[in-house]
C-alpha cells in the first residue's frame, strides 16, 4: 500500500512479482528483463518485488533482478539485502501505533464506530493491527453490527477470530469458559486478581490517552506470577481473567519451545512474541521455573548459553505489551531479575476446611442427579481444588456407570483411586461417616 501510494503521486502504477517466482525463472532472465522494462517504459509502471518468506535462494535472486532492472524497481519485506549497482533507500515500515489504529478503526467503521468507541480505545492497545487487518475486520463488523445485542464483544470477537491463526501453531490456545464463581480462594488473592483484570481493561487510557507510554517503552504490559502448589488453581485463575477480558489465552508448550541447539529456543520465543504482540492475548507459561530458571555461574560452554535464553526471556517479557502469566509451584525457582520485572505475584495458598467445603458445593452441575451429598464431611478430605475435581467427575462416572444419582458412596470410591495414585493414605477424620 505505502508504495502504490508513493508511485501515485509521482504518476507510476505498480506491478508486483514475488522473488519465488524470480528465482524460478532464472534461465529466462534475458527475455524476462527485456520484456518488464519495455513495459515498464511504455506503461508507467515500478516493479515491486516481493520478499515475504523469501529465503537465500529467492533473496539473491531478488537483488540480482533489481541490479539489472532498467527502471523504478522496489523490495519489500522482512528480509534487507543489498545490491552491488544501484543504490538502495532502506525504508523501515512500522505498524500503527495506537492513536493511528484508533483513526483506521474510525475510518473504516465509519458512522458505525459511535457506538465504538471505548472498545476501539482498548482493541488499539491490545491488538497491534495493520492497516489491511483493520479493514478486513471492520468490513465484517459491518455487515454483522446490525444484528448484534452487544456490539462490543462483537468486536472483539471477530478481532480475536481473525488473528488466531499465526499464534495456533505455535501454543495451545485454551478456550476461556470459567468465571469467578467457579474459584475459592482467599479475599486477599481475589483482590489481586481483579487488580490485574482492571489494569488490563484501562491500559488503553492509562499508557495512550493520559500519556504514561510517552515516558518509557519497556514494561508497559502487565506480568503477574501465580505460585504456590499444585491443584490450588494458578491455571484455572488464568482462565477466568482471560474469560472475564473477552481475550484468548495461550499455554505455551514448553515441549515445543525449548531446543537443545543453540540459539533454537530464543527463536522458537521470538515467534510466540512476535505473533502474540499482534492478536492481543494472555499468554500463559505454565511450570515456569522450567523456562525462567536462575542464572548460574558459567562453568562450561552450555552454562553460558543457558544463561543466553534466561537474559533473552528477561528482554522479551519486559518489552511485551500484553498480559503474560507465569505459574510455579517454585516460586525460590525463578530468576531475580524476572521478579523485579513482574508487577503481580499472587500466592494460591492450600485451602483450608471451609474453603473445600465451597469448592465442594461449586463442583457439581445443577442438572446432574444427587442423593445425599454432605458437604461438612467431604470438606475434611484434605486435598487441594485440583485432586477435588478429579474425585468429583470420577465419582460421576461411576454413578452413571451404575445408573444411580450421584452418592456419597461413590465419592468415597474415586477418592480412595485418587489418593492411591498420589500415593496418599486416607485417614479415619477424612473419610469417616462418608458411607
Amino acid at each position: 500500500m505505502l508504495a502504490s501510494a508513493a508511485c501515485a503521486a509521482i504518476g507510476l502504477q505498480v506491478r508486483a512479482v514475488r522473488a519465488a517466482k524470480l528465482a524460478a525463472m532464472l534461465p529466462d532472465w534475458g527475455s524476462l528483463l527485456r520484456i518488464a522494462e519495455r513495459d515498464a517504459a511504455l506503461c508507467a509502471f515500478a516493479l515491486i518485488v516481493d520478499l515475504d518468506g523469501a529465503g537465500p535462494t529467492e533473496c539473491a535472486a531478488a537483488a540480482e533482478f533489481a541490479d539489472s532492472f532498467q527502471g523504478v524497481v522496489l523490495l519489500a519485506g522482512g528480509t534487507r539485502i543489498e545490491l552491488r549497482h544501484r543504490d538502495l533507500v532502506n525504508i523501515s515500515v512500522e505498524r500503527p501505533a495506537p492513536d493511528e489504529q484508533r483513526a483506521l478503526w474510525s475510518l473504516a467503521l465509519g458512522d458505525q464506530a459511535a457506538g465504538l468507541n471505548e472498545e476501539i480505545e482498548r482493541i488499539s492497545t491490545q491488538f497491534s493491527l495493520d492497516c489491511n487487518a483493520i479493514f478486513s475486520a471492520s468490513r465484517e463488523l459491518r455487515e454483522r453490527l446490525p444484528n448484534s445485542s452487544d456490539s462490543s464483544a462483537l468486536m472483539a470477537e471477530v478481532c480475536r477470530r481473525n488473528f488466531r491463526p499465526a499464534l495456533d501453531s505455535l501454543a495451545q490456545r485454551i478456550a476461556p469458559r470459567a468465571t469467578w464463581q467457579d474459584i475459592v480462594l482467599p479475599e486477599s488473592c481475589m483482590d489481586l486478581l481483579r487488580a490485574i483484570a482492571a489494569q488490563v481493561r484501562h491500559q488503553g487510557k492509562v499508557l495512550e490517552t493520559w500519556g504514561f507510554a510517552e515516558r518509557a517503552s519497556l514494561g508497559l504490559g502487565i506480568s503477574a506470577m501465580f505460585h504456590g502448589q499444585s491443584g490450588t488453581g494458578k491455571t484455572l485463575a488464568a482462565e477466568i481473567l482471560a474469560s472475564e477480558l473477552a481475550l484468548d489465552l495461550y499455554r505455551i508448550d514448553l515441549s515445543q519451545v525449548l531446543s537443545k541447539y543453540v540459539g533454537e529456543t530464543e527463536k522458537n520465543l521470538g515467534a510466540v512474541f512476535d505473533a502474540a504482540e499482534n492478536t492481543g492475548c494472555v499468554l500463559l507459561f505454565d511450570e515456569a521455573d522450567a523456562l525462567f530458571g536462575k542464572r548460574g555461574e558459567v562453568i562450561e560452554s552450555h552454562d553460558r548459553y543457558a544463561n543466553i535464553e534466561v537474559s533473552y526471556l528477561l528482554q522479551r517479557i519486559e518489552a511485551y505489551k500484553g498480559l503474560a502469566i507465569l505459574t510455579t509451584n517454585l516460586r525460590g525457582m525463578v530468576d531475580a531479575a524476572f521478579l523485579r520485572r513482574i508487577r503481580f505475584f499472587v500466592p494460591f495458598s492450600f485451602p483450608d476446611i471451609s474453603q473445600r467445603r465451597r469448592i465442594w458445593e461449586r463442583m457439581f452441575p445443577p442438572c446432574m442427579p444427587s442423593e445425599g451429598l454432605n458437604f461438612d464431611k467431604l470438606a475434611r478430605l484434605n486435598l487441594p481444588g485440583g485432586n477435588i475435581r478429579n474425585i468429583a467427575l470420577s465419582a460421576a462416572y461411576i454413578a452413571a456407570d451404575r445408573n444411580e444419582p450421584l452418592r456419597m458412596g461413590h465419592l468415597l470410591v474415586a477418592a480412595r483411586r485418587e489418593c492411591a495414585k498420589l500415593e496418599r493414605p486416607l485417614s479415619d477424620f477424612e473419610i469417616g461417616g462418608w458411607v
